[in-house]
């Protein structure tokens, strides 16, 4: 778990557009830099988040989706990005949780009939320390197994700031459950001390779900990170 390093020298220019969306009101992020995008767990009606980003940030290209993790909240837009974005539309998410998104979209539909588009198959398996670039800045790959199996939190040092998607990992005072199929609670634990031994305590957290935070706010006050 521990092998990781994180580059915290500042690098670039970043604007984050909040698109709430879907059946459970989940938190996608449009990141935008030198005029490129990468949608960041894109909930649902992956179509309307792609033409809400070409419409307010025009001349911005879309380059694909990289989700958190596989559960179908969180993917159940993909395939709308893929059909909008067309040839060359990346999608990318942790090698681990490649078997996630078909037995959560299964799982969702039994539990409470949510019909979600299957994302197919994606084109770049993530793994910890890899980077995604976007525009001129790096999304560097944390992984923070426990909310599923391949659970990762995206971190970038900007010149605004560190910030960090932390998917469903991490919340105000909380983190993500653990009660759902590959779910873990002792690995959730070793995932958030793993973040509050890497991420600079400036660092914006921006959750999966409801309100963001920053890592100084967490190690005050969150109990699950005084492990």
């Amino acid at each position: 778990m521990g092998t990781v390093s994180l580059d915290l020298t500042p690098k670039g220019s970043v604007e984050i557009e909040t698109l709430v969306n879907g059946p459970i009101q989940t938190n996608s992020y449009a990141v935008i830099s030198d005029n490129e995008c990468m949608i960041i767990d894109p909930a649902w009606e992956g179509e309307r988040l792609v033409e809400h980003i070409r419409a307010e940030h025009p001349g911005v290209r879309v380059l694909g989706a990289v989700c958190t993790h596989g559960h179908a909240d969180h993917v159940g837009g993909v395939a709308g990005v893929r059909t909008t974005v067309g040839e060359g539309c990346r999608y990318e998410l942790c090698a681990k949780d490649a078997a996630v998104p078909h037995a959560n979209i299964e799982e969702q539909r039994a539990m409470w009939g949510i019909e979600t588009p299957n994302p197919g198959e994606p084109t770049r398996l993530l793994a910890e320390g890899d980077a995604i670039e976007v525009g001129d800045i790096c999304l560097q790959v944390i992984e923070t197994p426990g909310h599923t199996p391949g659970g990762i939190v995206l971190f970038a040092a900007t010149e605004q700031g560190n910030i960090a998607f932390v998917g469903d990992t991490l919340f105000p005072g909380s983190h993500g459950r653990t009660d759902l199929a590959g779910g873990d609670e002792a690995a959730i634990l070793r995932s958030l001390s793993k973040l509050a031994r890497l991420l600079p305590p400036d660092t914006v957290c921006l959750t999966g779900h409801g309100d963001s935070t920053t890592m100084a706010r967490e190690l005050m006050q969150n109990p699950f990170m005084q492990v």
